[in-house]
């Protein structure tokens, strides 16, 4: 059964997703891939989410997909037991997925029960299509991404950072233009998305 847990803020809902896993999160092995940040100036989540991490007890395996060979990539996500993808540029994350293949990999492993960890632009690429984000995130930092065909890991589409600064204008813009096109699911930072199978609920309070 797939299980998700898609986040704009993962450091402020860290102790939901302890809930959420259902398990002995401590000693548990995480591929935490921080891609998305890399052509980003500002990065802090990067380490905040490890720290988060590492509070609980996970062991953190970081993956720079970007860089790593196919070899590494593969058997470092089916190894360790989550699969955490950080904030940054949705583009860019989603161009260097499928340059590498790990988009494949990283499907392969959510639909065999692998719990798999978003946050903003790592729980946007679980959807169909990361074209609606363009508002939020600049698309020309991924020159050879082809199509904004994404996962399709979800079939709706999360809004991070709702309500919150400094996204909260870009949000509602996105949510204005495509409100009643496509299925929108906002979310702030101080909720999660937490899917089991093809069932999804928003947790956590709204600001």
């Amino acid at each position: 059964m797939k299980k998700m847990f898609l986040t704009s803020s993962f450091v402020d809902v860290a102790d939901l997703f302890v809930k959420f896993a259902g398990e002995k999160c401590a000693g548990k092995t995480v591929t935490f891939i921080p891609t998305a940040s890399l052509v980003e100036d500002v990065k802090f989540y990067v380490d905040a989410g490890k720290k988060a991490l590492e509070k609980r007890g996970l062991i953190v395996d970081e993956l720079e997909i970007s860089t790593a060979t196919k070899e590494t990539i593969d058997s470092t996500l089916q190894k360790n037991d989550y699969i955490y993808v950080t904030g940054g540029n949705t583009f860019f994350l989603l161009q260097e997925l499928k340059r590498t293949g790990a988009d494949k990999v990283i499907y392969e492993q959510i639909n065999s029960g692998k719990i798999y960890i978003g946050e903003s632009a790592g729980s946007i690429v679980l959807s169909r299509n990361i074209e609606y984000v363009k508002d939020m995130d600049d698309f020309t930092a991924a020159s050879n991404i082809g199509t904004f065909s994404s996962l399709g890991m979800i079939d709706f589409y999360p809004v991070p950072h709702h309500t919150n600064f400094p996204f909260k204008e870009l949000v509602e813009r996105i949510i204005s233009s495509y409100e009643g096109k496509i299925d929108l699911c906002p979310i702030s930072n101080m909720q999660a998305i937490v899917i089991h199978g093809n069932n999804f609920e928003v947790w956590g309070a709204k600001t």
